[in-house]
C-alpha cells in the first residue's frame, strides 16, 4: 500500500511540472494478488503492484492525456509533456466544463487488514478444499481467488484532492464433467465473506446434478433465474441508464420518465457508498458518488451523470465520470464513453430459491447468461446462451437437466413479468466494479434455439 501521504506527493510533483491552463493527476495504485487453478490443481500464483499516473491538461477547450508507471521525475515530465501535446493536437470541445474546484468527500470505509494481509497459503488453502471435494467425486474444478489493495487518488491545479483506499477479494469457480457444468461465484471487499468452500461445492453440485442433460424445445417459458442470471439484467439495464445514451436518445429510459414500466417488486440502483458493495465514494474526477436510483418499484427513475454530461443537458452531476485510463479495469474506461454506475444492484425480496420452483408447475431453472449482447437498447433487448446448468422444472420440482438454449428477450419485458424476488443476493465483481442481485421468477422467458454447447 503506498498510502495517502506518498500519492499526494507523487501528485503535487506533477501539478508542479505542468504550464497547462488546468492539470489533473489520477493516480490509481494496485497491490493485487491471485490464484488460479485448473483440472483440481492449483497451476498459478501471481501477484502484482503496481502505481500508474494518468496526467490529464486542458490548454483552453482543448484537453490531452497521457499514462505512465515510471515515477522518476523524468518519467513524469514526459507524461506531462505528451499530455500538453496530445491537448495542442485536439481539436476545440465547446462543451468541455473545466476541471471541478474542491468538494467535500465524505470517507466510507471499505479497507479490511485481513483481506489485505491474505496470502498465497490462506488462498491455497481454501482452494485446495474446492480441488479435492471435486476430485472425490469425479468432476474437474477451475476458476481463481484473488485479494487485492486498491487505491485512487485524485488532485488537480484548482486544488482538489481525494484519496481512497479499499480492499478486495473476488472468487470464480466453474466445474465440469464430460457433459455438463456448474458455476459459483462471490465477492466482497472483506475475504471472510466470500466463503471458498460452499461456493465451490454449490459449483460442484450443480455440475453433477447437470449430467446427461436432454434436449428441449425451443419456445416461451416460465423462469426461475439464479442471481448470477439477475446479475446480467441488472448489468445492461444499469449501463444503458447512462445520461450520455439519455441526452442522445439511446436509453430506455427516454420518454418514460416517471412511467410504471416493469413489476413494482423491482428496483434497481446504483450507490458507490453502499457498504455491501465495494464502496468508492469518488468519481474520475474527484466528485462525490450519489446514489441514483434508476428503476423505484418498477417506476423508470433517474440517470447517471458526469460533470460533462450533465453541464451538457442542464442536469446535475453525480458522480459517475469514468477514468479515461482505467489500469484497474481496461474496459471501465475511455474519453467519450461518457457516465457508468460501478455499483449497481437490485433489491431483494422475501422468497428463497426453493419456493420459486415449488410454485412453478413447468418451467426452466437458469443459472447463468453467456455471451450476452444488446440487440435494440431502447427496450434492452439482448441475446446469448444459458450456461453451467439449465434445468426442467416440473410440477414445482427440478426434474431433469437440459441441453443450453440460446434467447432473444427483453429485459424489461422480462422484469415486467415478476412474480417473485429471492432474499439473497449474489455479488460479481470486475476488481472495482461490482452487480448484485437476487434471484427472481419470470413468467415468460423467449428462448429462440438451441445451441452446440
Amino acid at each position: 500500500m503506498f498510502g495517502e501521504s506518498n500519492l499526494r506527493k507523487i501528485a503535487q510533483r506533477v501539478l508542479a511540472m505542468s504550464r497547462a491552463d488546468e492539470t489533473e493527476a489520477s493516480l490509481y495504485a494496485l497491490d493485487e494478488k491471485l490464484t488460479r487453478f485448473a483440472n483440481n490443481v492449483i497451476h498459478q500464483n501471481v501477484a502484482e503492484t503496481d502505481l500508474t499516473v494518468v496526467v490529464r491538461t486542458a490548454l483552453g477547450k482543448r484537453v490531452g492525456v497521457a499514462a505512465t508507471n515510471d515515477l522518476s521525475d523524468a518519467g513524469l515530465e514526459r507524461a506531462v509533456e505528451a499530455a500538453v501535446t496530445n491537448a495542442r493536437t485536439q481539436p476545440e470541445d465547446p462543451d468541455y466544463p473545466g476541471m471541478p474546484e474542491p468538494t467535500v468527500v465524505t470517507p466510507v470505509a471499505a479497507f479490511d487488514e485481513r483481506t489485505a494481509a491474505y496470502s498465497p497459503a490462506n488462498r491455497a488453502r481454501d482452494v485446495a478444499q474446492v480441488c479435492r471435494r471435486a476430485e472425490e467425486v469425479g468432476v474437474n474444478s477451475f476458476g481463481a481467488f484473488r485479494t487485492a489493495v486498491l487505491e485512487c487518488a485524485i488532485a488537480n491545479s484548482h486544488g482538489l484532492f481525494v484519496h481512497h483506499a479499499g480492499t478486495v477479494a473476488d472468487l470464480t469457480v466453474v466445474t465440469m464433467t464430460d457433459d455438463s457444468a456448474g458455476y459459483a461465484a462471490g465477492a466482497s471487499w472483506r475475504v471472510d465473506e466470500v466463503d471458498v468452500a460452499d461456493l465451490g461445492w454449490e459449483a460442484i453440485e450443480r455440475a453433477l446434478k447437470g449430467r446427461n442433460p436432454q434436449p428441449l424445445q425451443p419456445g416461451v417459458y416460465p423462469v426461475v433465474l439464479e442471481g448470477y442470471a439477475a446479475i446480467d439484467i441488472v448489468a445492461f439495464i444499469s449501463q444503458l441508464a447512462s445520461g450520455m445514451l439519455v441526452a442522445e436518445g439511446r436509453s430506455w429510459m427516454n420518454g418514460r420518465e416517471g412511467q410504471q414500466l416493469v413489476s413494482p417488486l423491482i428496483s434497481i440502483w446504483d450507490d458507490g457508498r453502499d457498504p455491501g458493495n465495494m464502496p468508492l465514494p469518488f468519481d474520475a474526477e474527484g466528485m462525490p458518488r450519489q446514489r441514483v436510483d434508476m428503476l423505484r418499484q418498477g417506476v423508470v427513475g433517474d440517470a447517471v451523470y458526469d460533470r460533462y454530461w450533465a453541464a451538457r443537458v442542464g442536469a446535475q452531476p453525480t458522480g459517475h465520470a469514468l477514468p479515461v485510463v482505467n489500469p484497474f479495469s481496461p474496459w471501465l474506461s475511455g474519453a467519450g464513453s461518457g457516465p457508468l454506475p460501478l455499483h449497481s444492484m437490485m433489491g431483494a425480496g422475501e422468497h428463497t430459491v426453493e419456493e420459486m420452483i415449488a410454485s412453478t408447475g413447468r418451467g426452466l431453472y437458469v443459472t447463468r447468461f453467456h455471451y450476452t449482447r444488446t440487440v435494440h437498447p431502447r427496450d434492452v433487448v439482448v441475446t446469448g446462451m444459458t450456461r453451467d446448468g439449465l434445468f426442467l422444472i416440473e410440477n414445482g420440482e427440478i426434474t431433469t437437466p437440459v441441453q443450453n438454449l440460446r434467447f432473444t428477450q427483453s429485459y424489461l419485458e422480462a422484469l415486467a413479468g415478476v412474480e417473485m424476488v429471492g432474499k439473497r443476493l449474489r455479488s460479481e465483481a470486475p476488481l472495482i466494479a461490482i452487480t448484485r442481485a437476487p434471484a427472481l421468477k419470470l413468467s415468460a422467458f423467449h428462448f429462440t434455439s438451441a445451441t452446440t454447447f
